[in-house]
């Protein structure tokens, strides 16, 4: 039997080689050939300083589209997905054109009058597995629905793996699908994310509006990442745009709720990138707050997710 459990690594925006594919094999049961060495680094230059786009990051995706000069799934094999003890198996249709229709799972619920608070938690790594699941039990415990989606190219699904961008589309679609089930609570409907879900959930929170944020361990500079990952590059890396619109840094001031950053004490740390987000946000009167808990990548998870929980009940007073 797979050993399904979440192992410890390093965060994956920001360490590479085979940790970050140990993390993956143990969260998603992925094959043997997922633990090749990491490539090489890439030639493209990493700006000392992110740039900073005056524009709203959601309007900007109205006009942007990435081009994939190189079209497939996701960069980590991994198994087809059941469904865990706990959850229940839905398909939601990704963005955003709704054209895909990808795997969720969503704790079990019974709607009544009485609204329910949601949390959308976004997975790490580029693939998914009951690991991932069983950190969601904390979420349906203290009283909330709780939705982790798969994203396009993961786990034998359709669609073209982009490396955070179209993954956002995923990420928004699967939001409307958790907010419109019914008995949901749409004043208290949170996002959560851990690792290159933290990612996506600062990308997506500055697209559309929650009640407030919880990335955990996540990347703000697309640079970095695939500067360290170039193999998962599929799109024109020539065309400094594709890294602008997978990066949080460049948009600080377009975060749409309170946003609290989580993190391990034993992560490697990218401070000035994360400082510089936060510096942005708060010009823009973001809400926006950072806090280190015990722990490495992956051990960090469940007081993250707990804090997460503590975090969204302040906020709602």
């Amino acid at each position: 039997m797979t050993d399904q459990r979440i192992l410890p690594s390093r965060n994956l925006m920001e360490d590479g080689g085979l940790t970050r594919r140990s993390l993956l094999a143990g969260a998603a049961g992925l094959s043997v050939a997922a633990l090749l060495p990491a490539a090489a680094r890439a030639e493209f230059p990493i700006p000392e300083v992110p740039p900073l786009e005056k524009e709203d990051y959601g309007e900007a995706r109205k006009r942007f589209h990435t081009n994939l000069l190189r079209k497939g799934p996701s960069p980590e094999q991994s198994a087809p997905l059941g469904t865990p003890a706990g959850a229940r198996r839905v398909m939601y249709r990704g963005g955003p054109d709704g054209s895909i229709e990808l795997i969720a799972w969503i704790s079990s619920y019974e709607p009544s009058a009485k609204l329910k608070p949601a949390v959308l938690f976004l997975h790490g790594g580029n693939a998914t597995g009951d690991g991932h699941w069983e950190l969601m039990k904390a979420y349906w415990e203290a009283g909330y629905v709780v939705m982790l989606p798969s994203f396009r190219g993961e786990n034998g699904q359709a669609g073209n793996y982009s490396g955070f961008y179209d993954e956002t589309s995923d990420a928004l679609a699967a939001a409307s699908y958790l907010e419109d089930l019914p008995g949901i609570d749409k004043n208290r409907f949170f996002l959560a994310g851990h690792s290159n879900g933290g990612t996506l959930a600062l990308l997506a929170s500055m697209t559309r509006k929650f009640r407030a944020s919880a990335p955990i361990s996540a990347g703000v500079n697309s640079w970095r990442y695939f500067g360290r990952f170039e193999r998962e590059v599929r799109f024109d890396e020539n065309d400094q745009q594709e890294f602008i619109m997978r990066s949080s840094v460049c948009f600080g001031h377009s975060l749409k709720c309170p946003t609290l950053l989580l993190r391990g004490t034993e992560e490697r740390p990218f401070d000035a990138d994360h400082q510089l987000l936060m510096d942005r946000a708060k010009s823009a009167g973001v809400p926006i707050e950072a806090k280190l808990l015990p722990g490495n990548h992956n051990g960090v998870v469940p007081g993250a997710v707990a804090e997460s929980i503590r975090f969204f009940s302040q906020v709602t007073g």
